[in-house]
């Protein structure tokens, strides 16, 4: 009996150990043979023990579709995929991320409501048509500039300091509640409303809002 029992335990231990991951992208599993979380050759697939305690992670420049597998580096907290081919982007799990620069894609929806420590957010140069942040109260850097945002609503990232949605679809912007905020690129969109009475427009280091034909009035901390 103590025989059964001590096999069963062995057993059940080898298959903890062995908990596999599936990558079905071959040039994100590359990507990580390249980085050593993998051995050759590629069969879909990555040992978990690898990857879950990884909090850097740079596969940018791959030509990856497709970053399944993601969800189990449970310990990222600076995530690199810009300028690849992903048309989705799953960091649901990945609840210690802090650093998130996914532009260049092809993205046309990205979700970080779970991500509520996320401080950095470079999401340029996709195909978004929306983007909440709501939940994102520790957001320091936004930059979703080219892409196709009709409204973005920023009222909760009281900690954003830089913020630049230049060439968007934009009708209004709001960031009267940003009162940490120095940089504003918002030009090249469709505002007709913009209002920057945040408290702090003495310290704005750069401030651009042309090419908005129809933006005829910016409410400012003091006309004069």
């Amino acid at each position: 009996m103590k025989k059964l029992l001590l096999l069963l335990f062995l057993g059940f231990t080898i298959v903890g150990f062995s908990q596999n991951t599936a990558i079905p992208d071959s040039n994100f599993e590359q990507a990580l043979i390249d980085l050593g979380f993998d051995t050759a050759p590629i069969n879909g697939s990555v040992p978990t023990a690898n990857i879950s305690g990884v909090t850097s992670l740079n596969v940018s420049y791959k030509n990856i579709t497709d970053l399944t597998g993601i969800e189990d580096f449970t310990a990222l907290a600076t995530l690199r995929c810009y300028d690849n081919q992903l048309t989705s982007l799953d960091v649901s799990n990945n609840t210690a991320l802090n650093s998130l620069f996914c532009f260049d894609n092809q993205l046309t929806s990205l979700d970080v409501s779970n991500n509520t420590g996320l401080i950095n957010l470079s999401c340029e140069f996709n195909q978004l048509i929306s983007l909440d942040v709501s939940n994102n109260t520790a957001l320091n850097y936004l930059n979703c500039r080219s892409n196709q945002l009709t409204s973005l609503d920023v009222s909760n990232n009281t900690a954003l300091t830089n913020l630049n949605c230049r060439s968007n679809q934009l009708t209004s912007l709001d960031v009267s509640t940003n009162s940490a905020l120095t940089y504003l690129s918002c030009y090249s969109n469709q505002l007709t409303s913009l209002d920057l009475r945040n408290g702090n427009n003495t310290n704005f280091t750069f401030f651009y809002s042309t090419n908005n034909p129809d933006l005829t009035c910016i409410f400012v901390d003091d006309a004069s």
